[in-house]
């Protein structure tokens, strides 16, 4: 019978991982993307360990939403001061800033605490279809 085995942060071997968010829908390429960053893909999954892999979405603009979302859902924002609570609509946020509506929303996604912080690092995302990571593809591919 064999032991369970837990890695050490030093033991952990990082890939790089391509998520095509084109034609898909936001909430399954953010669920994809979270599960590799945390590392639960793996066999040697450590819950208190950073094991998860890099994650670049290319195409983040060109993702689909369901139903009215793009006009419905808004993201709020609040500074602690009083009156300072600025909202912002889900299709204006795409439009203008899609790395920053993935960011907001796959923190929902991971840990809150400061293992959580490192996994978001991870988190590479580009509003169009180049991105500059090839190097780090042509060595894990061995091209």
């Amino acid at each position: 019978m064999g032991a369970t085995q837990i890695l050490k942060s030093s033991q952990v071997v990082r890939d790089w991982v391509l998520i095509d968010a084109k034609g898909k829908r936001f909430g399954r390429v953010l669920t994809e993307a979270a599960t590799i960053l945390r590392g639960k893909h793996k066999p040697s999954f450590t819950p208190n360990v950073d094991c998860g892999d890099f994650v670049v979405i290319i195409n983040a603009d060109k993702t689909d939403f369901s139903g009215k979302k793009t006009e419905d859902k808004f993201y709020h924002r609040h500074s602690g001061y009083f009156g300072s609570t600025k909202s912002e609509k889900l299709g204006d946020l795409l439009a203008k800033n899609p790395v920053k509506l993935y960011k907001l929303a796959m923190r929902g996604m991971l840990p809150k605490t400061i293992l959580g912080k490192a996994m978001i690092k991870k988190l590479k995302v580009y509003a169009g279809g180049e991105h500059p990571h090839t190097a780090q593809f042509s060595k894990i591919k061995g091209k």
